[in-house]
């Protein structure tokens, strides 16, 4: 048989490590030109994504390293990559996995197959067996190709790339790993009934007790999230463990959206023990769309004046601890959520990733009367491709 063709670098395509405070900004920079003109995109605030990809900054490269790739064509940049390898996530899944991510490209199979041929040499180098993405930078971060679902913006924390992406990986010899789904649910079209009948019973029994976030000591009401969501991980696909400053890290990034509607956060206990939690923020995508990437000297003003508008929610976390599924807990969550978004007046939501295959989770959310609006594909290739 015929080994299948792949497309080879672009010879005129020149890749170039970035270091430095300068390559960073050069390599944010690069996706906010990269995306001029699409009404979909919406800009990232060019100063946090410096910090995210900033190993001083953020507590992720304490136990991960990344190379941060450029690509050129006459001194004009056409694409970027990151290349990256976690030891955690590899320790949890003993796994020898290096990573893709943060993937930018014109519409030309050359310049991707440059870009993957540099990210897989440098993993490869590090003694990796597999290049998996796009991770940007890691599960808990927003990762997957968009391959359907390019009618409308992404929801907060959640990647957005254009449509002939998928083509350009796949040319370059990536397959399919796995798919990642996200759901909607419309407030005006309310529950199902069986849902509303199910989380009434589990009301009604009394050992389970839903309460909001507490605001004034959220911190503590944190980490019983964080000791929760330990329980959930499994050696399998995708999440690894996560350390505490780097749990905090991602927390000081949401905490300020949590506090703006707390309203829209719980905590399941039984018998005084958090065994399950639901975190829900307005999508702050709505109003960032409105800064374009900088929040001086007039964006922060921009940002704060459409957020003023946002109708619609993001379900940021979901989570049961282990042993306490199946009793009706997502019900009385899912209930309590939508109540409470319902009397903030919220239209839409959206609820995501979920893994293709969680077949309960996405039971449960289907259930709840969601439809599946996006599907977002992980892809794998053997370094020894490069």
């Amino acid at each position: 048989m015929t080994p299948p063709q792949h497309a080879v670098a672009a010879a005129d395509v020149v890749v170039e490590e970035v270091t430095g405070a300068s390559g960073r900004d050069a390599f944010v920079r690069f996706q906010l030109e990269h995306y001029a003109g699409d009404t979909n995109f919406v800009p990232p605030i060019v100063a946090e994504r410096r910090d995210f990809i900033d190993p001083k900054v953020n507590p992720f490269f304490e136990q991960a390293r990344a190379a941060f790739f450029l690509a050129k064509r006459r001194g004009k940049t056409v694409g970027r990559i990151a290349a990256l390898v976690d030891s955690r996530y590899n320790r949890f899944h003993d796994s020898r996995d290096g990573f893709f991510g943060l993937f930018e490209s014109e519409n030309d199979p050359g310049v991707a197959a440059a870009l993957f041929e540099r990210a897989s040499s440098w993993v490869k180098d590090a003694g990796m067996r597999r290049l998996v993405g796009p991770v940007n930078l890691a599960f808990h971060h927003d990762c997957g190709l968009l391959i359907d679902g390019f009618d409308r913006p992404p929801s907060m924390m959640m990647p957005y790339n254009p449509k002939y992406y998928a083509r350009l990986v796949e040319a370059s010899g990536f397959t399919k790993m796995k798919d990642l789904w996200s759901w909607e649910l419309l407030g005006l079209q309310g529950l199902p009934d069986k849902v509303m009948r199910l989380a009434e019973r589990v009301r009604a029994r009394g050992d389970v007790r839903v309460r909001r976030l507490d605001t004034s000591n959220p911190e503590a009401d944190i980490r019983r999230i964080k000791a929760i969501y330990e329980t959930m991980l499994k050696p399998g696909f995708g999440f690894a463990p996560m350390s505490d400053a780097e749990f905090d890290h991602l927390v000081h990034r949401v905490r300020p959206v949590i506090l703006l509607r707390p309203e829209l956060s719980f905590i399941a206990e039984v018998d005084g023990e958090a065994v399950a939690f639901g975190i829900t923020l307005p999508d702050t995508n709505l109003a960032l769309k409105a800064a374009g990437g900088y929040l001086f000297p007039f964006g922060l003003a921009k940002l704060l004046w459409a957020a003023r508008k946002i109708d619609r929610l993001r379900v940021l976390l979901f989570g049961i601890k282990d042993g306490f599924r199946r009793r009706g807990i997502d019900a009385l969550l899912a209930l309590e959520t939508f109540q409470a978004a319902q009397k903030l007046g919220y239209a839409s939501g959206e609820m995501g990733w979920v893994l293709e295959d969680d077949t309960l989770i996405n039971r449960t959310i289907q259930a709840t009367g969601a439809r599946r609006i996006k599907t977002y594909r992980i892809y794998e290739r053997a370094v020894e491709q490069a």
